[in-house]
């Protein structure tokens, strides 16, 4: 009972140590009285520029850009020239300490924060798998009847199916090890593609996808973004890829340069112009040729 009590006792000063921090978060990004609901349309970022607590300088600098509803838009370039960052701002997670981002015209800062959020469905680099079964990794909550077909629709879109006929109870299987010893461990490209598997499972006005394919080969990422493209023909898709190869599916390609826009373009237009673009994809691709000559020799 000792050792309950002095658990117990050691939670609260743990709650209460970071109390203030959780506190300053929420007064950061806070929800206003008077909040509108949420019109699906473009995303725009007006003139934005942000800088993380602590940094010298800004991460995004005055940035302009849309997404218009219903565009498949890529955003590539060299680490640190701040992707992830519009990533986070788009659901805000931050608030750009300049300029302003709107959503169906209305700044977001405006809008009820709960139901903006809703309208994305996010897959980040730095995934998470849950100790649950598969289906509600999928689904991200309890599975409910009837949701079972969303689930494996969801999960061959996404590659994962032949690893799913290999699991010893299908989507009913749990995964880790943390609650059940009988649960399954995936590796890092199955891991991938299900969390990947929780855009085609959320009907949502805009899919997020920053860098989530970094453990598969280029030929499963390229056809993973094939069905995505498909899957969403009717949404907003924001890529995030390292592999410029995937690129050339979008609508339009953005390149960023230390926070701003240093070109914009179909991927025809912006391998015509010759510019940064076009010497990074040739560079990637040349690497392709090489790496397949070596497997081959």
């Amino acid at each position: 009972m000792e050792g309950g009590a002095g658990v117990a006792d050691g939670a609260v000063e743990l709650i209460e140590e970071f109390q203030p921090l959780r506190d300053d978060i929420a007064d950061r990004i806070a929800e206003r009285a008077d909040a509108l609901p949420v019109r699906r349309g473009d995303l725009e970022f007006r003139n934005v520029t942000f800088t993380y607590p602590g940094a010298a300088k800004p991460t995004i600098k005055n940035l302009s850009f849309t997404l218009a509803d219903g565009e498949k838009l890529a955003l590539v370039g060299q680490n640190g020239a701040g992707k992830t960052t519009i990533a986070k701002l788009a659901l805000r997670l931050y608030d750009p300490e300049d300029g302003e981002i709107l959503y169906g015209g209305v700044n977001i800062r405006d809008l009820r924060l709960a139901d903006y959020r809703a309208a994305f469905a996010v897959v980040f680099q730095d995934f998470k798998n849950f100790a649950v079964s598969v289906a509600e990794n999928v689904l991200l909550h309890p599975e409910a009847p009837g949701e079972r077909e969303t689930v494996l629709d969801a999960l061959e879109k996404s590659g994962f199916s032949e690893k799913l006929k290999r699991l010893p109870d299908g989507a009913d299987t749990r995964l880790t090890r943390e609650f059940d010893e009988q649960g399954v461990n995936l590796s890092g490209g199955e891991g991938q593609k299900l969390s990947i598997a929780r855009i085609y499972a959320k009907q949502a006005d805009i899919a997020i996808l920053d860098e989530p394919t970094s453990a598969l080969d280029p030929l499963a990422e390229y056809k993973m973004y094939e069905n995505m493209m498909d899957a969403c023909r009717d949404r907003s898709v924001l890529f995030i890829s390292h592999r410029l190869s995937s690129a050339v599916l979008a609508d339009r390609v953005l390149l960023l340069e230390d926070g701003s826009v240093a070109e914009s373009g179909t991927h025809a237009a912006l391998m015509a112009a010759d510019g940064a673009y076009a010497a990074m994809f040739r560079l990637q691709a040349e690497k392709y040729r090489e790496s397949e000559d070596a497997c081959h020799g």
